[in-house]
């Protein structure tokens, strides 16, 4: 008698569209790929110095509608034009959540928000409003989570992070040393800023690895490495790690690793004790060590939304318009007033 061996816990399967052929559906003007290309290039002379800009990352904590998500950029590309002498803005479009238990996974894992998980409709919709944004000419920045879902839209990505729990993970540390972008390296989420400091290491040097390219074959990969990685602080269990003793710490570590000493942190997370109206004051205290000499810290990254606070995911028609789903975000309103601070104090003109 034959038994079953393989997939026994699998309900059903469902082929998805090659990354190529999806590229190719939802493609980009060669004026937007040089864009994303000179975005790119504009964040590695920040890192190396050669830029004296300030890059904000700022954005829903999680991308759950996409008509708002596009209200959201249209306004921060108004901004960026205002500040562009002196800051770097990038807008946050994260549609992948990882969960601590379990929850909604994101936009790209159930577009619908109600449980069908209808992933090949996430995909198509996150691609669609990546390739909307890109159009307007907005760098976007997200979090790298599915190693499998990367080339099916890295190529309009300006700026991507590895989060707090995957920090760790060779596959991920594989995966970033062939990407094209610069990529963030968050602390682990007790804290731990050695672990991340090793991640850069480790993805700054070649690897091999297995993944999926674009007709959706396996295949090996072998990399040269990326010399555009960075520490991203988000504070821990133990507390906040922005302040100028934790900076100094981070700095230390890292060129005892003989790594160039780059920190951009996320006002929101441990660092503001997952008070979403604590970020201003954060970036605040950011913006003054910037201003009195210290030049590792890059940027900074905020949650913000067009309203402000957050409400429960129960059914997609009770959900309130431009208020997060997932982590409480600042209002658009509170978002740009603080930009415009952080310009004035970096001596930009008004």
């Amino acid at each position: 008698m034959n038994r079953l061996i393989s997939n026994l816990n699998i309900r059903r399967q469902q082929p998805l569209p090659t990354p190529i052929e999806l590229q190719n559906e939802l493609s980009l003007f060669p004026s937007e790929e040089q864009n994303i290309i000179e975005s790119r290039d504009e964040v590695t002379t920040i890192l190396d110095h050669t830029s004296s800009k300030f890059i904000i990352i700022t954005g829903p904590c999680s991308i759950h509608c996409p008509e708002e998500a596009l209200i959201y950029a249209e306004r921060l590309k108004r901004l960026s034009l205002e500040v562009s002498d002196k800051i770097m803005l990038i807008m946050r479009v994260y549609f992948e959540k990882p969960r601590t238990t379990v929850g909604w996974k994101g936009l790209i894992y159930d577009p619908n928000l109600d449980g069908s998980e209808d992933i090949a409709k996430g995909i198509y919709i996150t691609r669609k409003l990546l390739r909307d944004i890109a159009e307007m000419g907005l760098p976007t920045a997200t979090e790298i989570l599915d190693p499998i879902l990367t080339p099916f839209v890295s190529d309009l990505i300006t700026w991507a992070a590895i989060g707090a729990r995957t920090t760790e993970s060779q596959t991920h540390r594989q995966l970033v040393s062939g990407l094209s972008m610069p990529v963030g390296f968050k602390n682990t989420t007790d804290g731990n800023v050695k672990t991340a400091c090793e991640a850069i290491l480790s993805a700054s040097h070649p690897h091999s690895f297995l993944g999926i390219r674009g007709d959706g074959r396996a295949e090996i990969y072998r990399t040269t490495g990326n010399r555009s990685c960075h520490i991203v602080l988000r504070g821990g269990d133990s507390g906040p790690n922005y302040t100028s003793d934790s900076i100094q710490e981070a700095c230390q570590m890292m060129r005892d690793k003989d790594l160039v000493p780059n920190i951009i942190v996320d006002c929101s997370h441990g660092n503001s004790g997952k008070n979403y109206l604590k970020q201003p004051s954060v970036l605040m205290n950011l913006i003054k060590q910037r201003v009195n000499g210290e030049k590792s810290i890059i940027g900074i990254m905020l949650e913000s939304n067009l309203l402000e606070g957050s409400q429960q995911l129960t059914t997609k028609e009770n959900l309130e318009q431009g208020i997060s789903i997932t982590d409480s975000c600042l209002s658009w309103d509170m978002t740009e007033a603080l930009i415009r601070d952080a310009y004035k104090s970096l001596g930009g003109v008004s």
